[in-house]
């Protein structure tokens, strides 16, 4: 009997009709197994929003400047620096900075590299050679960050002849800025018009540094005459002048010559 059942059942052959309906029926059940691509479809989406954000928020951090260097000899530039210590812009603030900045490669790389190639280049060691002053002034929203640069950039200018270091505050950046001025040219402008109030950015914007010096110089000594024949010092500015034996306490640092001092 159990053998005639099963020899029965062998008999049984599906219609065409029958499987169809059947696929049709297994297919709409199971969704045509199309779930898990769903969920790698959803998975990949939020992979790649993930590193959207990740390089959008990259982008900000490393464009986000935090500290500047303005270098002043005339040349006058200055170079914003990013978090990371690279150069992300580079300011030319007249035509001599325009020339020079033009024939050099150095955005984005380090500022001690950047600052060594300008110091390097042929025009402006031979400005310096021949007693004209540079001044490098160092602010930024980070104190940390501007005092390490700072530091540093006194030992990378310490071998070349008539090259100051400052360290500013980010209001005095913005003063500055205000008047149409680097910061260097800035500084030795609020020294000049305290010698004579008449004096206006303008007049400082074409000079160079040693220009400016001697200027404040003839000023001093009571001298309106003509400036053309400008000679360096090593003279502090008036927020710095304390009686004579007295420390100031604030800081111009001069990385050549006798003249010492602290940070500002």
């Amino acid at each position: 009997m159990n053998d005639k059942i099963k020899e029965a059942f062998r008999r049984v052959q599906a219609e065409e009709p029958l499987k169809d309906k059947t696929k049709a029926f297994l297919t709409q059940k199971t969704k045509n197994y199309t779930r898990p691509a769903k969920r790698r479809f959803h998975m990949y989406a939020a992979a790649c929003a993930c590193l959207l954000f990740l390089l959008v928020m990259g982008h900000r951090l490393y464009f986000t400047q935090t500290s500047i260097i303005s270098i002043d000899i005339n040349p006058s530039l200055e170079l914003g620096i990013n978090r990371f210590d690279r150069v992300i812009s580079v300011n030319s603030l007249n035509d001599d900075a325009r020339e020079l900045t033009a024939a050099m490669d150095i955005k984005f790389r380090h500022y001690e590299e950047a600052v060594r190639q300008i110091l390097e280049n042929k025009k402006i060691a031979a400005m310096l050679s021949d007693d004209e002053e540079m001044v490098i002034t160092v602010a930024g929203s980070d104190e940390t960050q501007s005092a390490q640069i700072l530091s540093k950039l006194e030992g990378c200018t310490a071998g070349h002849k008539n090259t100051h270091c400052y360290h500013s505050s980010s209001a005095e950046v913005t003063s500055a800025h205000e008047a149409g001025l680097s910061c260097g040219k800035y500084r030795a402008f609020l020294e000049l018009q305290l010698l004579d109030p008449e004096i206006t950015p303008e007049t400082v914007q074409g000079m160079t540094m040693s220009g400016i010096r001697d200027l404040i110089d003839r000023l001093s000594d009571g001298d309106t005459g003509d400036t053309k024949e400008p000679s360096p010092t090593g003279e502090t500015s008036p927020a710095c002048e304390m009686p004579q034996g007295q420390d100031s306490g604030c800081g111009r640092h001069e990385s050549h010559g006798s003249h010492g001092g602290g940070h500002r």
